[in-house]
């Protein structure tokens, strides 16, 4: 597909189901996102995939971290938000990792840098038949779950990509 079709075409499912990304496929998508503009070269972005451990560990710390901000959530609900992860076939979370060692890049840009990839991801996946659905929520923003994931709690979680087969 062409790009300006690619980005006029693209929106973000809606429900996703199997298949998700073969691996050779994964490893295009992940190409493409590592080709974003990025101010002063410092791919400050990192691609996490999670296989099914680390799935299970991201699900049970966003259920724990969103009991913690919804002390009246019962199991059922815990159970529910647990299960929001384990629907999508595939996911990648996009991370900033700011490098702070430096100064000509400021922070706000290396973020935007990672949203650049994370698009580019999107539209990658989109483009050869996948499904997406870019997601963040309170679970981006909470130490706990970064700290699941192996990034530090000054990182950033810019998206947590959901990819599959779209359902009609």
């Amino acid at each position: 597909m062409e790009l300006s079709t690619a980005i006029k075409t693209r929106s973000s499912a809606s429900k996703l189901t199997t298949p998700g990304p073969t691996p050779a496929d994964l490893a295009q998508i992940l190409d493409a996102a590592a080709h974003a503009p990025d101010h002063g070269r410092l791919k400050p972005w990192q691609f996490i995939v999670l296989d099914a451990a680390m799935r299970e560990r991201f699900a049970l710390a966003a259920a724990a971290a969103k009991r913690v901000r919804v002390p009246t959530m019962t199991d059922e609900q815990f159970a529910a938000e647990r299960e929001k992860v384990a629907r999508s076939p595939t996911i990648v979370v996009v991370a900033c990792t700011v490098r702070r060692d430096q100064t000509k890049v400021p922070e706000i840009e290396q973020v935007i840098a990672a949203a650049a990839a994370a698009e580019n991801l999107f539209l990658a996946a989109h483009d050869l038949g996948y499904g997406v659905m870019w997601k963040t929520g309170a679970a981006a923003y909470d130490a706990g779950v970064k700290a699941e994931l192996g990034l530090d709690p000054n990182d950033h979680i810019v998206g947590i990509m959901h990819l599959g087969t779209r359902l009609k």
